[in-house]
């Protein structure tokens, strides 16, 4: 008998949050999230999301009042006017292998989106399209990233057998292995687009991402994203939030602008941002709390190492009207040495749309090679309200 509670504590949104790396935690790809960055992500008085975002969150118990599963019920008011939908996204989606536990999850999300005047249930997603998203399908024995979802097989197999839900997208993530050089085709172009549209490449500093870049990047994302599947746009107090969170811990090495210089302020058309992969630190450390030695492994990894193995490809964005012009390959002309420099083994990127062949087919000099898949499911839920 499985019974479905509302996480309405402090202590029971700590195992919320626990359940996820107490289920995995001897799975040897498995990595797991930051435990305060999640709390902070999942509590309305943290997360600039819930501006507009509104969310429950619940535990399934077996009758011993263990817990074998969880989920949140997430609605986004800003992204569903922007698509003009009515849907209530399911996120943090764990369960142990037992049907009428995952079948009960769901229909719990299901019914709270009925309340609402939901008329589709979607997932997995997070509050918006910077969360973790996607159910993974393929690559269940590569290392995991601590910015994407770990799961079993049996996941998808729980998902096919309900009723009514159907892929709605796909994406893939890819691994590509750092040359000893700059492929020769990014460097041909990179010469064109510098001659030809006085576009060049240009490394930030951390004073200048705290005072301004770090704040432009972001607005770019808005501008570069805003047509991919589920996006809204990032809010300024969110922005704000990004920025405190992140640009204190990134290193400027491993991120590049790109500017027009036929503009007078030098406009920003471009950035990549990327990041030493906290993947190896993080599965040490199978709590996912910093104390008592978590903190060390991550500094270790991110500021006092001259090696990092895998980088992860955090944010790459180009301004569409900027893109048929070749911009992409001055980002990597200029990314590339440092990747050679931190001698690391191969780059690998986040969720990508499979059918958004612009931002796949740029990364074709280097070879990449799919190593993960992942899907969302839809379903038709109605409205009896």
């Amino acid at each position: 008998m499985i019974t479905i509670k509302k996480v309405e504590t402090d202590k029971e949104l700590t195992a919320f949050i626990d359940f996820y790396t107490h289920l995995y935690r001897n799975n040897p790809c498995f990595v797991p999230p930051l435990f305060s960055d999640e709390r902070n992500c999942l509590r309305h008085d943290k997360n600039a999301a819930f501006e507009f975002c509104e969310s429950q969150y619940y535990l399934a118990y077996n009758e011993d009042g263990k817990i074998v599963g969880r989920v949140a019920a997430i609605i986004n008011h800003k992204a569903n006017n922007r698509w003009k939908q009515k849907r209530v996204r399911f996120g943090w989606f764990d369960f142990i292998d037992d049907t009428e536990v995952s079948k009960k999850l769901l229909q719990t999300v299901e019914q709270f989106g009925r309340s609402k005047g939901m008329t589709e249930i979607v997932g997995p997603l997070g509050f918006t399209d910077l969360d973790r998203e996607g159910m993974l399908i393929e690559g269940f024995d590569e290392l995991s990233s601590i910015m994407t979802n770990y799961c079993a097989p049996y996941y998808k197999e729980h998902i096919y057998a309900l009723e009514g839900y159907e892929a709605e997208v796909r994406y893939c993530e890819n691994k590509m292995y750092i040359p000893n050089q700059i492929p020769a085709k990014y460097v041909q172009i990179a010469k064109v687009v510098e001659t030809r549209y006085n576009l060049h490449a240009h490394k930030p500093t951390r004073w200048s991402l705290l005072h301004g870049e770090g704040r432009r990047i972001f607005e770019m994302v808005n501008e570069t994203y805003k047509d991919i599947y589920g996006y809204n746009e990032i809010s300024r107090r969110q922005i704000d939030q990004y920025i405190s969170q992140y640009i204190p811990i990134v290193n400027p090495d491993f991120i590049t602008i790109i500017r027009d210089h036929n503009t007078p302020e030098k406009k920003m058309i471009g950035f990549g941002l990327s990041l030493p992969s906290l993947g190896e630190a993080m599965r040490q450390n199978r709590n996912g709390r910093l104390l008592p030695f978590g903190w060390w492994k991550l500094a270790k990894t991110l500021f006092f190492s001259k090696e990092s193995r895998v980088i992860d490809l955090v944010l790459v964005g180009v301004l569409p009207e900027y893109r048929s012009k070749g911009a992409n390959a001055l980002l990597f002309v200029d990314l590339i040495p440092q990747y050679i420099k931190y001698k690391c083994e191969y780059a690998q990127t986040m969720v990508q749309l499979e059918d958004n062949r612009h931002a796949i087919s740029q990364w074709g000099p280097l070879n990449p090679i799919v190593h993960k898949r992942r899907e969302c499911y839809v379903k038709k839920i109605g409205n009896s309200y």
